[in-house]
C-alpha cells in the first residue's frame, strides 16, 4: 500500500471511530443527535418536563406494518425499539380532549389546518404512501406527532396517533442549524 493511501485509510478509520464515540458518549449523557429533516438538524438534550403542545419528544413506535414499510424504505433507521426501529423525535400537536381530523388534505386540530400536514400520495421515488384517515377527541393517552417544517416528513399524516407508553423523553433543542428541504423523503 502506498505511503498517501495508507495515511488517508487510517484517517478515515480514525475519524470513524471517533464519530461512533462521540455518538456513544451523547447518548449515554442524555444527548440526542438529530441527522433528519423533521425536525432541525442538531443535538437535543432529555429534559424532565411533561408532555405538552409544542414540546419535542422521543418515541418507540408500535410494532405495525406501516412502520415496517417505512423501515424498508429507510424512512426510519433501524434501532432498539420493538419491530427493530430507531426512535423518532416529532413535535407534539394535540393531545387529550383536542378535536383532531386526519385526511389527505391535512390535519386539523381544534378546526385548525396544521402547517405542511397535506398528505402525499407518493414518496419522492414514486412508491405510495399510506393514506390514513381519522376523526377523534384524543383520550389521555393520545398524542398527534408531526413535523410542522417539512412536508415530506413520515408522521401523522401516514401512521396515525401515538399512546403515551410509546413516548421515552421530551427533548429540547441544544445547538441547531437549518437545512435544505429540496432532497428530502419522508
Amino acid at each position: 500500500m502506498k505511503k498517501p493511501i495508507k495515511i488517508l485509510a487510517v484517517s478515515v478509520l480514525a475519524m470513524s471511530v471517533g464519530l461512533f464515540v462521540l455518538s456513544m458518549g451523547a447518548k449515554v449523557s442524555g444527548i440526542y443527535i438529530n441527522t433528519t429533516p423533521s425536525l432541525p438538524l442538531g443535538f437535543y438534550r432529555v429534559v424532565d418536563e411533561p408532555i405538552v403542545s409544542g414540546a419535542y419528544v422521543a418515541f418507540c413506535p408500535p410494532q405495525h406494518a406501516v412502520f415496517d414499510m417505512a423501515k424498508d424504505r429507510s424512512y426510519i433507521h433501524q434501532g432498539n425499539c420493538p419491530g427493530g426501529y430507531g426512535l423518532l423525535l416529532k413535535r407534539v400537536f394535540a393531545l387529550s380532549g383536542d378535536t383532531v381530523s386526519i385526511d389527505q388534505a391535512g390535519i386539523l386540530v381544534n378546526g385548525e389546518q396544521l402547517p405542511h400536514s397535506t398528505q402525499l400520495t407518493a414518496d419522492a421515488e414514486g412508491q405510495p404512501l399510506p393514506q390514513y384517515r381519522l376523526k377523534a377527541v384524543l383520550d389521555d393517552a393520545e398524542y398527534l406527532l408531526l413535523s410542522d417544517l417539512n412536508p415530506q416528513s413520515f408522521d401523522a399524516r401516514y401512521f396515525g396517533l401515538i399512546q403515551r407508553h410509546q413516548i421515552q423523553q421530551v427533548v429540547r433543542p441544544v445547538f441547531t442549524w437549518d437545512h435544505s428541504l429540496k432532497e428530502s423523503t419522508p
